[in-house]
């Protein structure tokens, strides 16, 4: 499976808004019997099209309201050196995500913390502890608009 055809993008489509409705509903709303949706549904994990599923959790009721956006230089750049960046940042459970970016900096970070005193110890203890870190610009996020959207398919070839 490379392409998908309008049904599997609707069944994505679905999905992404509502990752646990069953597949009786899901069959539903994409005009497929339900034997015939949870065989599509199988083969787009199968496929890779499905990464896994998860539970999107209120950073504001686990007292995570600060988010803060940072910006890292590395030095030394070869593929040891951003494995091991990569490993230590993976390690950091503050860092909810990370990019390699363009630009004048190298990795884009994105942190969940408490407060700003927790975010600063984020920051001095792990984060510029990071071997081959040498700078780090932070941007704090005064509010979130939109935090994760469900991704465009629209774009994705047609089957035939």
């Amino acid at each position: 499976m490379t392409q998908l055809d309008a049904t599997d993008r609707a069944i994505l489509d679905r999905l992404q808004v509502d990752g646990r409705i069953a597949n009786i509903d899901l069959a539903h709303a994409v005009s497929l019997s339900p034997s015939a949706c949870l065989r599509r549904l199988r083969a787009l994990e199968e496929a890779g099209f499905i990464a896994g599923y998860r539970a999107e959790l209120d950073r504001g009721r686990l007292g995570l309201d600060l988010t803060v956006f940072i910006l890292l230089k590395v030095a030394g750049h070869s593929l040891e050196t951003s494995q091991a960046v990569e490993r230590a940042l993976h390690a950091i459970p503050a860092v909810v995500s990370a990019h390699l970016v363009s630009g004048d900096a190298d990795i884009m970070v994105e942190v969940a913390a408490p407060s700003l005193a927790a975010y600063e110890r984020i920051l001095l203890d792990q984060i510029l502890a990071v071997p081959s870190v040498v700078d780090a610009r932070s941007t704090f996020a005064i509010r979130t608009i939109k935090a994760r959207g469900p991704l465009p398919l629209d774009h994705v070839a047609a089957r035939r």
